[in-house]
């Protein structure tokens, strides 16, 4: 069964997403980013402007056979339709399509967005209600 995470009071949700593709990134796994195309084309810039030492090499959804295969990020509006399944990070307001076929789904919520919080909160009741055992992971207490 898929791990569901709560990585919530996020002050920054894109400027989070950088740091924890690069976490993925380091510890060997594949991460897809699912969220609307304009959060996507925002958070592509920001991954293109990372210092060297931090680059993340990624490519979009639409991008070659190839390149997505080779990619370790891929961001994408449809997490079905890309090849590597370990970690998915939703920064959308919906629960991901095909969500289950992936190791880890990582939901990043605001710390001051309310729309953002109560979006979040129906889907930690689907998740739970479908019998997902949610782990919470508090940003502000762990300093991030």
């Amino acid at each position: 069964m898929t791990e569901v995470a709560f990585h919530f009071n996020a002050p920054d949700k894109l400027a989070y997403a950088c740091r924890f593709a690069r976490k993925v990134l380091r510890s060997g796994a594949r991460l897809v980013i699912v969220g609307p195309d304009d959060t996507l084309e925002q958070l592509d810039s920001r991954l293109w402007t990372l210092l060297l030492h931090d680059f993340v090499a990624h490519c979009r959804q639409d991008a070659s056979p190839e390149l997505l295969q080779a990619s370790p990020v891929i961001l994408a509006s449809d997490p079905q339709a890309v090849p590597h399944h370990d970690v998915l990070l939703n920064l959308g307001s919906a629960v991901p399509e095909g969500f289950a076929q992936y190791g880890k789904l990582v939901e990043v919520v605001s710390s001051h967005d309310a729309g953002d919080r109560a979006e979040a909160r129906a889907r930690w009741r689907l998740y739970t209600a479908q019998g997902y055992a949610i782990v919470r992971h508090d940003l502000v207490l762990k300093g991030e």
